[in-house]
């Protein structure tokens, strides 16, 4: 920190309790009050420095006793107080001190209230002040810090002398320039080395060729915390003025906040451990609640209306404490909007927050992330053209067809599906808020349902009371063909869901499995042929080491596709004995029943929501085709084009190598 130093004089003043004395060999003729100190003087070296002080003693000798030695003036409101004065009593004597940035707007301040002025002496503290302030304080990051920190304890005499204001435009100044294009002279950020015009570092003035690390974007962030919030908030604003980027703005407000709410402080190790949001380690004094909600909510209108300018994170950590501190409707509303803004970006751990509600109906507060979900919804969704259509199929999880990129909508689904999931398990939460919450999420933005399923799952095993009205309305939701063949298998054995929702599994499956089947058969033929034709081509063409290892890989693929029809097919056999079982049951059912006997299953069958009316042979053989055979013939007669164009392409290529 840089210092001026002041008088030649040595050190005559000496503490006593609450007393100073100056021991210049002179008897003291004045005491100076200032606050609970005193200070035993002399009148010439006071009067004689300050327009104030002269006309103090005046009045007070007019006043004074002839019985009394001593003039008393007792000064009760000077900047600084009795420390300050201290200093400016070393001034007046002439004895050696030092200007610091720590002190300099407290002597300034003390200068202007005892009128220093140049009229009574050459270089009186006023000047010296300000020549301080102006050419050393305001030329360095640091020594401004120091100094606009000291306008707290002063704030009307620093407005007026507009230090406050000086102070705040050198840091935004340089804040707003960057460290790294900084020339001569560098930055003195972190006590580092002086730096020659051409950025090597110098060792006694001379050049090393070494040179400085580059500083981030974030290096005024802790100094700046520092600061009252006043001053803070003046300071961004000024720097938003100067153009500064939103992302550092941003930046330093989420740091402000991070370490003046103790409610905010994250788990080591998190993803904003380090970098620019990263958490301060130690946050001072700590402010009462009310200070924290007012602090809370003016950072809100500082940061601007901007997805991805805040990390989702901060977010959910500021809208948890609001709740905590009971801020404003109005605080709380807003924050739910930003975390809409960019739920796509926020994780699962986010959005479990516990509910703060007097009347703790549920565990989680599934009220709020609804909102959000709502603010997220109300937003320009553009759905992509082909990706979760219903007609699309499933195949072990994975969509068949060219991969499509998660869109903000789909990568939302699978968190409220997982969020759904984490919350079910809570007794006390209502299957209309459960049912609301998973129906908002529209159809398209799921590519499977399995995240749902299993959430359903979880609430129907913690909520046995449910009727079976209530377990088919909430099945409702779950489309049985955007599930996987893991989820399908699990749901065919699954006792808590309702007869229905099982039905459409089986049958949805099985469909699923002979259109597998048909398509691993039409791929067999397929390799058959060219298998044939690349031994062929080999045979005239001559053998090449190409040729054989063309032919050796085809075998091998051959041979994993037929063990894996194998098992589809054993698996096959399976879904029919189950499916055969279940008709049996239901025609059991049936006979129970006032319709005849020969009706009841093409009843049943209307009533599980077939739109077609299946035959129980139809359905459970596996020698008289499947329900889908029209789709499948389509399906064939495509492919076998296809084949029909590779092998006429294939023999062309193989004649003109023969020709060759």
């Amino acid at each position: 920190m840089a210092c001026m130093k002041l008088g030649s004089k040595s050190d005559a003043f000496q503490r006593q309790g609450q007393a100073w004395f100056c021991t210049t060999g002179l008897p003291s003729d004045i005491v100076v009050e200032v606050g609970e100190m005193s200070f035993h003087l002399h009148k010439f070296p006071l009067l004689s420095r300050s327009g104030v002080m002269e006309r103090n003693i005046a009045e007070a000798s007019k006043e004074r006793d002839d019985d009394d030695d001593k003039c008393l003036i007792k000064i009760s409101d000077l900047p600084g107080g009795d420390k300050t004065f201290e200093l400016v009593a070393r001034f007046c004597y002439g004895v050696k001190l030092e200007l610091t940035a720590s002190n300099v707007v407290y002597l300034r301040c003390a200068a202007e209230h005892l009128e220093m002025t140049e009229e009574y002496g050459e270089g009186n503290l006023i000047s010296q002040t300000e020549t301080f302030l102006n050419q050393v304080v305001l030329r360095s990051w640091k020594d401004s810090i120091k100094s606009l920190q000291s306008c707290n304890e002063v704030p009307e005499y620093a407005e007026e002398l507009n230090i406050t204001k000086k102070c705040i435009e050198s840091l935004a100044t340089r804040a707003s320039t960057d460290p790294n294009l900084f020339g001569w002279p560098v930055v003195e950020h972190g006590g580092g080395p002086m730096q020659s015009p051409g950025g090597s570092v110098l060792w006694n003035g001379i050049s090393t060729g070494a040179r400085l690390k580059h500083t981030s974007s974030d290096w005024w962030y802790e100094d700046a915390s520092t600061l009252n919030f006043p001053l803070f908030k003046r300071l961004i604003t000024v720097m938003d003025s100067r153009g500064i980027r939103e992302d550092i703005i941003a930046g330093s407000l989420t740091y402000y906040t991070r370490k003046h709410l103790p409610g905010l402080k994250r788990r080591r190790g998190g993803p904003e451990a380090s970098g620019r949001f990263s958490t301060p380690m130690s946050s001072g004094s700590v402010l009462s609640e009310e200070e924290q909600k007012h602090l809370l909510e003016e950072i809100l209108e500082l940061l601007r209306m901007q997805k991805g300018l805040v990390p989702t994170k901060f977010f959910v950590d500021m809208l948890r404490v609001a709740k905590i501190l009971k801020a404003s409707p109005s605080c709380i509303a807003n924050l739910e909007k930003r975390i809409g803004m960019q739920l796509d970006q926020a994780a699962l751990e986010d959005l479990v927050m516990p509910s703060f509600s007097h009347t703790m109906e549920t565990l989680y507060d599934v009220d709020s992330v609804q909102r959000i979900l709502d603010h997220f919804l109300s937003t320009d969704q553009i759905m992509p053209v082909g990706v979760g259509s219903p007609c699309s199929s499933v195949d072990d999880g994975n969509l068949i067809g060219s991969p499509q990129t998660i869109t903000p909508m789909t990568a939302v689904a699978k968190l409220i599906d997982g969020y759904l999931a984490e919350v079910a398990p809570d007794v006390n939460l209502k299957l209309p808020k459960f049912q609301a919450l998973a129906a908002s999420v529209p159809e398209y933005a799921r590519l499977l349902d399995d995240g749902l399923y299993r959430a359903i799952d979880i609430f129907l095993k913690h909520h046995p009371w449910l009727a079976e009205t209530e377990r088919e309305n909430l099945c409702r939701l779950l489309d049985c063909q955007k599930l996987s063949l893991e989820a399908c298998t699990h749901a065919a054995q699954n006792e808590r869901l309702p007869l229905r929702v099982i039905v459409q599994v089986l049958f949805f499956e099985q469909l699923q499995l002979r259109t597998s089947v048909a398509g691993c058969f039409l791929v067999s033929d397929n390799l058959d042929g060219g298998s044939r034709q690349l031994r062929s081509g080999g045979f005239a063409g001559g053998s090449t080491e190409g040729g054989g290892g063309g032919w050796a890989t085809a075998v091998r693929e051959n041979q994993v596709l037929k063990v894996g029809m194998d098992s589809m097919r054993m698996r096959v056999c399976e879904l029919e004995k189950e499916c055969s079982t279940m008709r049996q049951e239901i025609e059991k059912l049936g006979k129970t029943s006032k319709v005849g006997g020969g009706k009841t299953w093409e009843n049943v069958s209307k009533k599980l929501g077939f739109g077609i009316k299946l035959k129980s042979h139809q359905m459970c053989s596996a020698q008289e085709g499947s329900v889908s055979k029209s789709n499948n013939e389509n399906v064939k007669i495509e492919k076998l084009k296809d084949v029909k164009e590779r092998r006429g392409k294939h023999k062309k290529a193989s004649s003109i190598s023969s020709e060759r």
